[in-house]
């Protein structure tokens, strides 16, 4: 850690080490950072995530997270209510969004199937996506799981559980790379994706 540092400082650099894609030296470094634009940086961060802590919410309807339940995805009138896309983790629906290209709503499964790991069907908010379906208005549910074993594991369970009700499957076309995970892929992957998605047999 930094050397002559206080504890408090320490303990900063110590958590963002724990973020995804930061380990120690790029942490020291945030610190150095935040601490050298105090005014224009720390102070902006501090209050930010102060604000988020206070009003995050997990969106009851899709499983979003936001600052508001319903999300604002849900709770906007333009999106088309037809159109379901069905995702593992939230950081999938952001990746998505990103792309600005599907104008549907959402479903965050909260994980995938895995054996390995003991994660079941009812690990996950699949029963509550069978609800949903259940209750009518959707024409199309897209199976956006990612394109590991665990990801088709779990958009098979999904498809045999959706069989019978009246709605049109569909999964991103496989030009998702074998292993890859949405919110790795860049916007350009993704549209094609979401544009070649295909009936699933």
């Amino acid at each position: 850690m930094l050397p002559m540092a206080s504890p408090e400082i320490d303990a900063l650099t110590q958590a963002l080490a724990r973020l995804p894609g930061l380990g120690p030296r790029s942490a020291r470094r945030a610190v150095l950072h935040l601490l050298k634009k105090r005014e224009t940086a720390l102070t902006p961060l501090l209050r930010a995530l102060e604000l988020v802590d206070e009003r995050l919410s997990t969106c009851h309807v899709c499983g979003n997270v936001d600052t508001s339940d319903p999300c604002s995805i849900c709770a906007d009138p333009r999106r088309d209510e037809r159109s379901l896309c069905v995702v593992e983790e939230v950081a999938d629906l952001w990746a998505l969004e990103r792309s600005r290209l599907f104008p549907g709503r959402f479903h965050v499964l909260g994980g995938r199937l895995s054996a390995l790991d003991g994660v079941r069907p009812e690990d996950l908010s699949i029963d509550r996506l069978v609800a949903r379906i259940s209750a009518g208005g959707i024409d199309e549910v897209v199976l956006a799981t990612n394109a590991t074993l665990e990801g088709q594991t779990t958009a098979h369970y999904i498809a045999e559980r959706l069989e019978g009700l009246p709605v049109r499957l569909t999964r991103l076309a496989h030009g998702l790379p074998v292993g890859g995970e949405l919110d790795y892929l860049d916007e350009g992957t993704l549209a094609q994706a979401l544009r070649a998605r295909r009936p699933i047999d």
